[in-house]
């Protein structure tokens, strides 16, 4: 990383609906000596957007398709935050640029695809740089890859050994949906929907690992389940029906454990769902959830039903109201049993709509970790999970911003 770098974050696609949130929570909690800069493609709605926070910061025009704008907004900063996806149409050209400029580099994209392609492309490089790639610093997937790690963190500490089955349960939330969550989606689909070969390797449980040829044969991972609650825990109760990101998260927790050479564990099985309560009703409201999923996912790959679902979801650019926004919220239970028959449970919960308000701080609070961190972060480059970029300090640092994030001991 060169000495001539000014700024320390630059957040880019600032204009765009997420973009905003997270420039809009830096300028309210922004720490001292710390300089940002907002860059996407058209300087006179960054600089509209700079006059509504009230902050006087630098202004950078920047395009996915001029490569020469990407090196110098990259050699500018030492972190960059990228919102502007889908990632596999628009994300590529700056995860190069930071990579080959040694600049640290934090977004939201769900897309396994797109990582996989970064990994291949761009772990060396990075590695050789010392710029930290770290996808997924939302929603998707830091409650799940740092509460595995809070799980981890406390049977280390404990010496109970390693994790074995571990469960990510979304117990409740409240929240809506952006039209570039939708967008990044239908791109998704299009790209399995024409490729096999894609299709095979987004199907895979290590799709996202540093080496598949070296992860553990544990028989099939299924990413899409509905369980008893008693099957996950004893003290769980009701149902729990599929959670469409499980598909992305499982493999992002299980790349970080091979990032960390398995210290999860070599049997360690990780599967994600979503609480439907305990009525006598929530076997058939699991089922809804089920089908539902699978049927946003096929209507949105055939054309005649994605004609009449692009007329009735959000367009790119549009998402929830700021009343949906603040009165949103989640709360993630993980449950874990370690090979000396010990059980652990993390909470990880937080405030504002999951997807927009809580997301904006995560990646926000992401940025900042890798700005003023420290020693205590990762220290070598490379294509990271945020587990293993950030660990505790972002946990702090998000328990510090009002997020609960806490481990107990049930056996």
């Amino acid at each position: 990383m060169t000495a001539s770098r000014d700024l320390d974050i630059v957040v880019y696609g600032a204009t765009g609906f997420v973009g905003r949130l997270t420039a809009a929570y830096l300028a309210e909690h922004l720490p001292a000596g710390v300089a940002v800069g907002l860059a996407g493609r058209t300087r006179s709605k960054l600089e509209k957007l700079a006059a509504e926070l009230g902050v006087d910061w630098r202004i950078a025009e920047a395009d996915a398709d001029d490569p020469a704008s990407l090196t110098a907004l990259a050699e500018s900063t030492r972190v960059v935050i990228s919102t502007v996806g889908p990632y596999a149409r628009y994300g590529m050209p700056l995860v190069q640029a930071c990579a080959e400029a040694g600049t640290d580099y934090v977004d939201l994209t769900g897309e396994v695809l797109f990582h996989r392609e970064s990994i291949d492309r761009f772990d060396e490089t990075a590695r050789r740089t010392g710029a930290r790639i770290v996808h997924s610093c939302g929603f998707d997937s830091i409650p799940s890859d740092l509460g595995v790690h809070a799980l981890y963190r406390a049977a280390a500490a404990d010496g109970t050994g390693p994790l074995l089955d571990t469960t990510f349960v979304l117990s409740a939330f409240r929240g809506g949906v952006s039209g570039g969550t939708i967008d990044s989606l239908r791109q998704q689909l299009d790209v399995v929907r024409k490729d096999a070969d894609a299709r095979r390797l987004a199907a895979r449980p290590y799709s996202l690992s540093p080496d598949p040829s070296k992860e553990p044969d544990l028989g099939r991972q299924s990413d899409l389940v509905m369980l008893d609650g008693k099957a996950i825990s004893p003290e769980l109760k009701g149902r729990t029906a599929p959670f469409v990101m499980a598909t992305y998260n499982t493999r992002i927790v299980r790349r970080s454990n091979a990032l960390r050479d398995w210290a999860y564990g070599r049997r360690f099985r990780y599967r994600e769902v979503v609480g439907v309560g305990s009525s006598p009703l929530s076997p058939l409201f699991a089922g809804l959830v089920g089908a539902g999923t699978a049927a946003l996912a096929a209507g949105l790959m055939f054309p005649p039903t994605r004609f009449v679902l692009d007329r009735l979801l959000p367009k790119p650019g549009e998402g929830p109201s700021e009343k949906v926004r603040e009165n949103g919220f989640f709360i993630a239970d993980l449950y874990t049993t370690t090979e000396s028959g010990a059980r652990y449970t993390a909470r990880f919960a937080a405030k504002g709509d999951p997807g927009y308000k809580a997301t904006a701080v995560m990646l926000a609070e992401s940025a900042l970790s890798l700005a003023v961190g420290g020693a205590e972060l990762h220290a070598g480059g490379g294509v990271l999970t945020p587990a293993v970029a950030f660990g505790d300090v972002l946990t702090d640092r998000l328990r510090a911003a009002g997020f609960e994030i806490g481990v107990r001991r049930l056996t």
